[in-house]
């Protein structure tokens, strides 16, 4: 049985620091609703456990995830197929060839563009979805979208 190596490029560095802020932006919403919901509005009794629970939720999701998804995440273009490896529980491995790629996207949402990050998306007629590739370097992404839609019509693919 052949099996799949993986991609061979990693997401830019920068990307650990990206998740983590959007994961710290979303722990400390929950603190505010947290403390909002049970000591302003008094609609419940703070519990010790609440706080240590919130704390023990921050570390897991601010600290560990971005670690464990910047060691998973990677993606690689050969002169066939788009590849890449995302998840961070569980994993996943596709392909696009290069004959089947549709479109090819670049965005940046606002942390993205303030560490100077970008995302790719490669869609295909595949019912599994679009390919994507997030916590690129700006640039690296620019490239990629160049390069991928040069291969795709190369290959007689429709990527515009």
């Amino acid at each position: 049985m052949t099996s799949l190596r993986p991609p061979a490029h990693r997401v830019h560095p920068r990307a650990r620091l990206m998740w983590q802020l959007a994961a710290g932006t979303e722990v400390l919403v929950l603190a505010v609703v947290l403390v909002a919901t049970g000591v302003v509005a008094d609609l419940y009794d703070l519990r010790w456990w609440m706080p240590v629970l919130l704390a023990a939720y921050a570390v897991v999701r601010v600290v560990v995830v971005p670690t464990w998804r910047f060691r998973v995440h990677r993606w690689e273009v050969t002169p066939q197929a788009a590849y890449t490896q995302t998840g961070w529980w569980a994993r996943e491995r596709r392909l696009a060839p290069m004959s089947r790629i549709q479109t090819v996207d670049w965005d940046q949402g606002p942390l993205e563009r303030l560490l100077g990050l970008a995302n790719v998306t490669i869609t295909t007629a595949s019912a599994a979805g679009a390919l994507s590739i997030g916590g690129l370097d700006q640039a690296t992404a620019e490239t990629l979208v160049a390069e991928l839609t040069a291969k795709a019509e190369a290959a007689g693919g429709d990527a515009t």
